[in-house]
């Protein structure tokens, strides 16, 4: 007598208790830069506003205005911008040794293939299971990022240029956290091994981001204007993305022959 439900099921639970950790520091770490994007807004940033500069008090030694490097709104700002910037490094490393790379390495990813998983399908339901997370929060990320330099760039310094703010100001966040993820895949399939993976996956990640970065940058000059560059830089990383995937998929089919 077979139980025809019960088995599809097993492998998505099983992938989902798997990596319940990592999906819940990820969306613990978008609510914490989400919830500090939004402090910056309606506390730091009108603070600032009232205060209109420096003011020294009467003795002058303390300022009036009450500034921290730790509390300032350009400070935090920037911070996050350049944490949300470098995200996909991050990302690379845990795709490369936890998502395949532990696997092939512990033999766990043989024995799924011989329980009626074939290779693709099980690297397709990996990729789906972390990419769709990490699009979600990413997006939401983006959009709390670009509204609140939208609402308060008269307030802060930096501008549109600067990687800080032009990667975590629209869809190039989320297209670099899945450029991440497909390229620490490919890193994990290729070496088969945890540490390697990892590290081979975050230097990686970091040398097309930067190698990105210069091609999108003379983009500036000839393009006017923040959407014409930030929409075709964010076709370049997700050209790149799609070839890291195909790249993981071709090579895991010639590995499983």
């Amino acid at each position: 007598m077979t139980v025809p439900s019960a088995a599809p099921a097993a492998p998505h639970r099983s992938l989902r208790r798997l990596h319940r950790p990592a999906l819940l520091s990820w969306a613990a770490f978008v609510l914490l830069v989400a919830g500090w994007l939004l402090w910056l807004h309606f506390s730091e940033v009108p603070a600032e506003r009232a205060c209109q500069g420096f003011h020294f008090s009467a003795s002058g030694q303390l300022p009036a205005c009450g500034y921290s490097a730790l509390t300032d709104a350009e400070n935090v700002f920037n911070f996050l911008g350049e944490t949300l910037s470098y995200a996909c490094v991050a990302v690379a490393a845990w795709a490369g040794a936890s998502l395949t790379g532990r696997e092939l390495e512990s033999g766990t990813a043989k024995l799924a293939w011989t329980q009626s998983v074939s290779p693709a399908r099980w690297l397709a339901g990996k990729l789906v299971a972390a990419a769709v997370p990490l699009a979600a929060g990413g997006g939401l990320l983006a959009l709390v990022f670009g509204r609140t330099w939208t609402s308060d760039r008269n307030w802060l310094v930096s501008n549109w240029t600067y990687d800080r703010v032009f990667i975590p100001c629209g869809p190039l966040l989320p297209a670099l956290l899945l450029l991440g993820l497909a390229v620490g895949a490919l890193a994990g399939i290729a070496l088969g091994r945890t540490l390697p993976a990892l590290g081979a996956a975050a230097v990686a990640t970091l040398v097309i981001r930067l190698y990105l970065r210069e091609a999108w940058q003379p983009l500036r000059g000839p393009l006017h204007g923040f959407w014409a560059v930030h929409l075709l830089a964010t076709a370049m990383v997700l050209a790149a993305a799609a070839a890291a995937t195909a790249g993981a998929f071709s090579l895991l089919r010639r590995r499983t022959r």
